[in-house]
């Protein structure tokens, strides 16, 4: 079975809180351990794992910040197209976050971290030209790469088509639109699609969203960081499902 490394206190932790069968090997940062540390250590030992001291110099591979901890776990297999509709089919009004060519592990975290945090069904991602589950990914998501579904599939523009087919409403971000996001009604089945950092949408992904729609900017920046656009809309989706629809105009 594939390997992958990890780090970070609360990935670290939520991975073996889920599946310390996975773990290969718990390593931290040689010397006294501080209080989070130590309580991870002491819970990594009582569910018979066998947690090791290493040199800092072992860290040195990690860009990021490890917090004097990384596993090695085994890697979990993509998910794919063909496990999309039977997502689907489990959830009454599912919420889909597609990301169009997403590059940056930071935002992909931390659009798997906002997308737990409001209950979406997955989120899906393209093969190519996009980042995917990494150490970094992980790391800004939290734990919650381990509880998000992250589809991987060859063709996005494909992808949404089917979803469509099978009865969800898709709507793009796009700043060059009148509408706006509290201009839809998200308290059916949706997908929301984000486009890559700096592009935007490509044109083919945004020919097949049925809506386009704005977030309402008012200062001089032209646009916002595809996880911050990403957690303000699907709160948009979460606030409908919650306070009973879209705002009136």
């Amino acid at each position: 079975m594939k390997q992958e490394i990890i780090y970070g206190l609360h990935a670290v932790e939520k991975f073996i809180k889920q599946a310390p069968q996975l773990v290969y090997q718990l390593s931290f940062v040689k010397g006294r351990l501080n209080n989070r540390q130590q309580s991870l250590y002491d819970y990594a030992k009582n569910l018979g794992l066998s947690p090791e001291y290493v040199a800092k110099s072992a860290f040195n591979k990690i860009d990021g910040n490890h917090q004097g901890v990384m596993a090695l776990v085994a890697k979990q297999a993509n998910l794919n197209e063909s496990d999309l509709l039977a997502i689907m089919d489990k959830a009454s009004n599912p919420l889909f976050i597609f990301l169009d060519e997403v590059q940056d592990p930071h935002n992909l975290g931390a659009v798997l971290r906002t997308a737990d945090a409001v209950g979406a069904d997955a989120v899906i991602i393209p093969k190519h030209n996009s980042v995917g589950m990494n150490a970094t990914v992980r790391k800004v998501a939290s734990g919650a790469a381990d509880n998000v579904k992250l589809i991987v599939v060859s063709n996005l523009t494909r992808t949404l088509k089917e979803m469509q087919q099978a009865g969800m409403w898709m709507v793009g971000l796009d700043g060059d639109t009148e509408q706006t996001i509290y201009d839809q009604d998200f308290t059916g089945s949706t997908g929301i699609v984000m486009g890559a950092e700096g592009s935007g949408l490509r044109r083919l992904t945004k020919e097949a969203c049925d809506y386009l729609a704005a977030i309402p900017m008012v200062g001089v920046v032209e646009s916002l960081n595809v996880s911050v656009a990403t957690g303000i809309t699907v709160y948009e989706v979460f606030r409908q499902r919650h306070q009973g629809g879209k705002k009136p105009t």
